[in-house]
């Protein structure tokens, strides 16, 4: 499953990202509030995991916002509050299910597997783009009968691009998607990644390109 990580507290966001990759999801992770509705705004996910105390919009409003925008996701709102004014805040502004922190692991599993069996959907576990099929749980790239397997950045650089292959994506924005707008990597890594994903393209003898528009950003196109 595709689960989005909404929490400030980056050793929380952490050990909750090693959880649920360790149980076999993949995962997106922001430390504020709008930049959870950007997120959700422009990417599919089974799952999200929200704070409630938030820089920027709180989890309340995020939760509030979406479900506005007729986005049904279900939502797990993880919080130190622990008094029932709050939880029933939270459910009131739409959310599915409610979390105190600390939380035992277990616990937090059993929630997940729970929320995402009875939303009745069906969960979408690969995306394509032309001749290119993306396994969005085995982070393989296939055109045909060829298929090559792709690196955790690899895999989040390209499932980016081929979410909104219409849009051009900022090398900003990419190292804020795939690496978190904390880290220290620069526009020679993002570099990097683009090569390695265009010498798998044409590995697997694909019509995809990864263009550049100079000054501007990467996006998808088919070539003849």
């Amino acid at each position: 499953m595709n689960i989005l990580i909404v929490e400030d507290e980056s050793s929380l966001a952490g050990a909750l990202e090693h959880i649920l990759q360790k149980a076999g999801h993949i995962t997106d992770w922001v430390s504020d509030g709008q930049s959870a509705l950007d997120y959700i705004r422009g990417f599919s996910y089974d799952l999200i995991l929200l704070d409630v105390m938030l820089p920027r919009l709180d989890g309340f409003s995020v939760v509030h916002q979406i479900r506005t925008e007729k986005i049904v996701t279900p939502v797990l709102m993880l919080t130190a509050r622990t008094t029932v004014p709050d939880k029933v805040e939270g459910l009131d502004a739409g959310a599915d299910d409610y979390l105190t922190k600390p939380f035992d692991t277990d616990e937090l599993l059993a929630r997940v597997r729970a929320m995402t069996r009875r939303t009745g959907e069906v969960v979408i576990n690969e995306i394509s783009f032309g001749d290119v099929a993306l396994s969005l749980n085995k982070a393989q790239l296939s055109c045909g009968k060829r298929t090559v397997q792709l690196s955790p950045k690899e895999f989040q650089v390209i499932r980016l691009l081929m979410g909104d292959p219409q849009m051009t994506f900022t090398k900003e924005l990419i190292i804020d998607r795939a690496w978190g707008m904390d880290s220290d990597i620069t526009d020679n890594n993002v570099e990097a990644y683009i090569s390695f994903l265009r010498k798998k393209l044409r590995y697997l003898k694909s019509h995809v390109a990864i263009k550049n528009l100079q000054k501007i950003g990467y996006h998808l196109e088919m070539e003849p």
